[in-house]
């Protein structure tokens, strides 16, 4: 049985767990043990209705941009709003969809929103490395920036799974990358492929090219080190790393999606 599958079987069996805290409320015999097991049920349902709905309605922001904007109206308050411009997944360059997937999660397609080699390697490489490795796949990544606060606690990690499963329940996978290329930071007040490709190229994401999306990608990890604008000789070699990466995998990856 597949993560995904058990996923909403679970889902399920909350959604009747509530209904029945709900009538036994109505009735006035519920126990506080129902009904607290009925109130995290009735929590589970709506969190679930809540990401379900995001598969056809655009976010029209991300928890991500609206910390970042907080942060840049206290630093300086005549600060223009941050750039960000929504666009559907059949309108971005299929070259920026494999950069994507090649720099950040090259078992998206495989996945049920774990990556569990990789980690377990991240987890190797931080005990022995200063600097710190991420092993999150892209649906962790949009759980994450979508609805959540950054930090490294066990309760926010805790969500961050939660809201992943979720996530890879109830969305295609086209519509978890989508969600990504649309607010992934690509700059210090920059969120989205679109207004990235528009400032650093002058052209629209669907225009981008091999090499542009890669350089975008190479970005990803980290924008406000990995400079798309004035790229360093570590952005270079990542770029060249991902162009090997999409060439390998080869646009038939994309077929499959």
């Amino acid at each position: 049985m597949s993560l995904r599958l058990l996923t909403r079987l679970v889902l399920i069996a909350v959604a009747v767990l509530a209904a029945a805290a709900i009538v036994g409320a109505v009735r006035r015999t519920i126990s506080p043990a129902l009904a607290m097991a009925g109130g995290l049920a009735l929590f589970v349902c709506v969190s679930a209705a809540i990401v379900s709905m995001i598969r056809w309605i655009r976010p029209p922001a991300s928890a991500r941009m609206i910390a970042t904007r907080t942060a840049l109206r206290r630093r300086d308050a005549d600060h223009q709003p941050i750039a960000f411009e929504w666009v559907g997944i059949e309108d971005v360059s299929r070259e920026m969809w494999l950069a994507a997937i090649a720099a950040e999660d090259a078992y998206f397609r495989h996945h049920s929103g774990f990556d569990w080699q990789s980690l377990q390697e991240a987890h190797a490489h931080n005990q022995t490395h200063d600097r710190k490795r991420g092993g999150s796949t892209i649906t962790q990544q949009v759980a994450k920036n979508l609805f959540l606060w950054h930090g490294r606690s066990y309760v926010r990690k805790a969500i961050e799974a939660y809201v992943t499963l979720l996530i890879e329940a109830s969305w295609p996978k086209r519509r978890i990358l989508e969600v990504y290329l649309n607010i992934a930071q690509l700059g210090e007040d920059l969120f989205g492929v679109q207004a990235a490709a528009r400032r650093y190229f002058g052209k629209p994401a669907r225009d981008l090219t091999q090499t542009e999306a890669a350089l975008l990608a190479a970005a990803l990890p980290n924008p406000m080190r990995f400079r798309v604008s004035e790229p360093s000789h570590q952005v270079r070699f990542r770029q060249a790393w991902i162009l090997g990466a999409m060439r390998r995998m080869g646009d038939v990856y994309l077929e499959r999606l």
